[in-house]
């Protein structure tokens, strides 16, 4: 695990500065043009990738690069914070055109179009303080206390963790909580996601979590299909993306990884 890490933070580093000096160089071409059509984005608290600032602004890797492609693409943006599970009621009933989400989430798989750009990939871990042993199988969880973090589906994973007799389960409303559920003895495993854990361990007995790999997934612009334009919406972002990349303004194309699954995964949720 300690090189798929390595490469993995390598990898996110460089990726962050490539995005950060791009985007920095973006004017406001656009800013008083308000003829263009409007989307409405939603976006959740996800860290770095994205997130609302202390200024009440959508902000993150995701976000910015969301802004760069729709101005490529010719579309002004709305930005809507969320909860997780909200977002996912707003795509379904079309309150919200799109969200710069997670690919591969079942319940919205008869309600969404996802794009065929992925720019970021994102690590599913398994959280736990120093002393328990690590997660190498998924039946390591048999008999354990898991947290995981409130309208999180986890890529459908949720359900069958909920469906295991032999697997407690508590909800914590944030990272930040189940972090400190975690050090609590609240649970055994913190089931959460890298960056944003990664985003928050500052204090000092945030030194004690360690983390294993449970499972590798993608990024890409969820467009919902109560939109009629959702499928004009899909090539636009897709070839606004191919172009900025091909000008060098994004980090290139990136292939859909199929990542690393922790064995013992669900077969029908590996991707």
């Amino acid at each position: 695990m300690g090189r798929r890490w390595y490469r993995f933070c390598v990898g996110m580093t460089l990726l962050m500065a490539w995005l950060s000096g791009a985007l920095m160089l973006a004017g406001a071409a656009h800013a008083a043009d308000d003829t263009r059509p409007v989307l409405k984005v939603a976006y959740a608290e996800f860290p770095p990738i994205e997130y609302r600032n202390d200024k009440g602004e959508a902000a993150g890797l995701f976000i910015d690069l969301t802004r760069k492609v729709a101005d490529e693409a010719g579309y002004a943006l709305e930005f809507i914070y969320l909860p997780v599970g909200r977002i996912y009621l707003y795509l379904k009933n079309g309150t919200v055109d799109l969200w710069p989400g997670l690919t591969g989430i079942p319940s919205l798989h008869d309600d969404v179009l996802e794009s065929w750009a992925s720019p970021l990939p994102v690590q599913l871990s398994a959280w736990y303080v120093d002393g328990t042993p690590p997660l190498a199988h998924f039946r390591d969880l048999e008999g354990r206390r898991l947290i995981v973090i409130g309208g999180y589906t986890y890529g459908g994973l949720l359900g069958k963790l909920q469906a295991a007799k032999n697997v407690e389960i508590t909800e914590a409303p944030n990272h930040r909580a189940g972090v400190d559920m975690l050090k609590r003895n609240r649970g055994d495993y913190l089931l959460d996601y890298r960056q944003p854990v990664m985003e928050i361990l500052r204090q000092p007995s945030d030194r004690m979590l360690r983390q294993s790999e449970v499972r590798t997934r993608n990024t890409a612009w969820l467009f919902s299909l109560v939109n009629h334009d959702a499928s004009d919406l899909r090539e636009a972002f897709d070839d606004a993306y191919l172009r900025l990349a091909e000008r060098g303004e994004i980090p290139p194309v990136r292939e859909l990884s199929t990542g690393f699954v922790i064995p013992g995964f669900p077969e029908d949720l590996a991707p």
